[in-house]
């Protein structure tokens, strides 16, 4: 008995030790270890009889394609697709204790749910059955796996990324020539992470991530750059983002090309708000001062935003699919990070789908500029630096737009 009670002694320190590396206060602590030492609730041993996966999708989902979708978002071919990615990495294997494991199907399931949804943990576990600290641990897992399979895939380096070809979308779709890509940034919000004081409290005064992105002209992600705090200014997260040198340098844009039926020979740019600064390769609208008596400056205004709004609309297309940015995120800041990745990874995803099936059609997207208002919202519009380049380049595509 004496040598029982010392291995018992010598686990529960274990515990302790674990959980305190998380930086957790001691009745969480106590809390958590009197929960591992309880007996799985009836509630979770009937998840194969109960829970939703085998009751609701493998059940009622069978033939209903459309609710299946509406569900995950994904359609069944897809969800399959992305399984079949990430399953060697998240299959777990029965052993003595565990006879029926949950199955990677279960786990990706639950995940996908979450984006859709932004479900908290404990709301989420008594539909799957599944507990809410064993859903702590698998959805971060999941969420890891999705990360490294999709990216490949779905947001390739920039020098695997045909830019002439995007400039030639952008003119065909948007009317604006020489333009790549357009760039914007959005404040994700969050629950403040303990211990992090103001790093992540931005000026809307709630605590946030960033995320600034370029986008192509169909609204898909073409480089992200996650993470920074939102308390940093727009200016600062730019020149030290992987974009913010690409546009700097200039290195991956097509050689300068000749405007629609003019002799005008410019480089390739990428468009942006107030937010940006002006350059060679960046190209911001006019202050509002100076468009009030210019009819010439105004159309560049409007050509620029018409362009200009395929990043906001990838933001809405994003938010309204995966409701999880609907909500102030409550979970560690790595783990907000993957969240952005991924559904950046599964937006273009469900992107590439919607072109395909809509090849012969006439694709308008939705005006869905602003919105989330809660949670999604604009960098500050501080600007900065603009150089002598950016002023001529911007000045012979306002000639461009408004010609004599």
């Amino acid at each position: 008995m004496e040598v029982i009670r010392r291995k018992r002694k010598l686990a529960a320190m274990l515990i302790i030790t674990e959980i305190i590396d998380d930086d957790r206060d001691e009745e969480i602590i106590l809390r958590e270890l009197a929960e591992s030492r309880k007996e799985v609730s009836a509630v979770f041993q009937k998840r194969m009889n109960e829970g939703i996966y085998n009751t609701l999708i493998k059940r009622h989902f069978r033939d209903e394609e459309e609710k299946f979708q509406s569900y995950f978002r994904l359609t069944r071919e897809r969800f399959s697709f992305v399984l079949s990615l990430v399953e060697e990495d998240i299959i777990t294997s029965s052993y003595n204790r565990v006879k029926e494991p949950i199955t990677a199907a279960e786990k990706l399931a639950l995940t996908l749910r979450f984006l859709a949804t932004g479900e908290s943990y404990r709301s989420l576990s008594f539909g799957y059955r599944i507990s809410h600290s064993a859903i702590s641990k698998i959805v971060p897992k999941v969420l890891a796996a999705l990360q490294t399979k999709l990216v490949p895939l779905f947001l390739p380096p920039p020098e695997e990324i045909r830019w002439a070809q995007k400039a030639d979308e952008f003119l065909k779709r948007w009317s604006f020539p020489n333009c790549i890509a357009s760039i914007d940034g959005k404040h994700v919000r969050i629950v403040a992470p303990a211990k992090s004081g103001s790093l992540y409290f931005n000026y809307k005064r709630y605590y946030s991530v960033v995320l600034l992105a370029m986008v192509d002209a169909n609204c898909k992600f073409l480089i992200i750059d996650v993470g920074s705090y939102g308390k940093e200014g727009d200016a600062g997260i730019f020149k030290k983002s992987k974009m913010g040198e690409l546009v700097k340098n200039g290195t991956m844009f097509p050689p300068p090309k000749y405007l629609p039926n003019s002799h005008t020979l410019l480089p390739h740019v990428v468009v942006g708000d107030d937010a940006f600064s002006l350059s060679e390769h960046m190209m911001k609208p006019y202050p509002r001062a100076q468009i009030l008596h210019d009819e010439k400056k105004r159309k560049f205004n409007f050509c620029l935003s018409k362009a200009r709004r395929t990043s906001e609309n990838a933001f809405g297309i994003m938010s309204t699919i995966f409701r999880i940015f609907f909500t102030p995120i409550n979970l560690k800041t790595e783990t907000v990070d993957s969240i952005i990745v991924v559904c950046c990874s599964l937006h273009n995803m469900l992107r590439d789908d919607y072109l395909s099936l809509n090849a012969t059609k006439v694709d308008i997207t939705p005006n869905l500029e602003g919105f989330p208002t809660q949670n999604l919202i604009n960098l500050a519009g501080t600007g900065g630096f603009a150089g002598a380049e950016g002023f001529e380049v911007r000045r012979q595509l306002t000639n461009y737009f408004s010609p004599q």
